[in-house]
C-alpha cells in the first residue's frame, strides 16, 4: 500500500499568492542608479535571477521598516486564496510556496494574512543594523546559473511523498517546474508560452478560486 499522499498545489508567490509582484515592486521603489539596465537584461534573457540580485544588492538603499511599510502599503493577495487553502486543509491537501523572490517581504504577507502555517521557499536577504546587507541563495541549483530559487529541484524533492504535483504560475521562473508538475494553472507569460506548446494538462485561471472549484469536481475528497 502506498504512502503517498494524494496530492500537493506548489504555487509561486508573486503575481500569483500575491496578485502584486512584490519583489519587482520593492526592487524599484528601493533600487539607486542601474536598475533599469539590470531589469532590462533580466527581462530579454540576458542574466538569470542569480545574476541579478547579485548587481541589484550594491544599489540598495533604504531599510527592513520602511520596505514592509511599503509592502503592507502595495500588496494585494488573491481574494479566493484563504478560501482554497482552507478547502486545501479540510482535505488534508498540502500547500506550499515556492519563490524565485525574498524571503523577508513573504514571510511578513503571510503572517499579515493569517497564513503563517504555510512552508515557503526563496531567496533569503540579510539585513545588518535594518540595511539590506546580502542576498543568499539556500535552494539554487549549482548546475544551473538561471534562477536564485530552483522550484524544479523543489517539486522534484517532493515527489517521493505525493502522487499528484499541481503547480500554479504565471512567470518566467514558473516555466521549469510547470514542465515537470502532473498538473499546471498558469496566466500571465507562463500561460502564453504553454499554452503555445499546447502543452498537455494545463489550464488557464484567473483566480485561486478556479483551482477550488477544479479539485471540489475531481475526487478530492474530505481528509479524514
Amino acid at each position: 500500500m502506498s504512502s503517498k499522499k494524494p496530492l500537493l498545489v506548489l504555487t509561486d508567490f508573486d503575481g500569483t499568492l500575491s496578485l502584486t509582484d512584490v519583489g519587482y515592486e520593492v526592487l524599484l521603489k528601493f533600487s539607486g542608479k542601474g536598475w533599469d539596465d539590470i531589469d532590462r537584461d533580466y527581462c530579454e534573457g540576458r542574466i538569470g535571477s542569480l545574476e541579478a540580485y547579485g548587481r541589484i544588492c550594491a544599489i540598495l538603499d533604504g531599510n527592513r521598516e520602511d520596505m514592509l511599510r511599503f509592502v503592507a502599503e502595495n500588496t494585494v493577495v488573491d481574494p479566493h486564496f484563504g478560501e482554497f487553502y482552507a478547502f486545501c486543509r479540510e482535505r488534508g491537501v498540502d500547500v506550499k510556496v515556492v519563490s524565485d523572490g525574498l524571503d523577508f517581504y513573504i514571510d511578513f504577507v503571510l503572517r499579515r494574512h493569517g497564513l503563517a502555517e504555510i512552508p515557503f521557499y526563496s531567496n533569503v536577504m540579510t539585513f545588518e543594523s535594518g540595511k539590506p546587507r546580502a542576498i543568499e541563495f539556500p535552494y539554487a541549483n549549482e548546475a544551473c546559473s538561471r534562477c536564485g530559487t530552483c522550484k524544479s529541484g523543489i517539486l522534484e524533492s517532493c515527489r517521493a511523498d505525493y502522487g499528484t504535483i499541481l503547480y500554479v504560475g504565471d512567470g518566467y521562473s514558473d516555466l521549469c517546474p510547470a514542465g515537470k508538475a502532473d498538473l499546471v494553472f498558469a496566466k500571465g507569460i507562463l500561460w502564453t508560452r504553454l499554452s503555445a506548446k499546447a502543452r498537455k494538462g494545463v489550464r488557464k485561471y484567473r483566480s485561486f478560486r478556479d483551482v477550488k472549484h477544479f479539485l471540489s469536481g475531481n475526487g478530492f475528497e474530505r481528509g479524514r
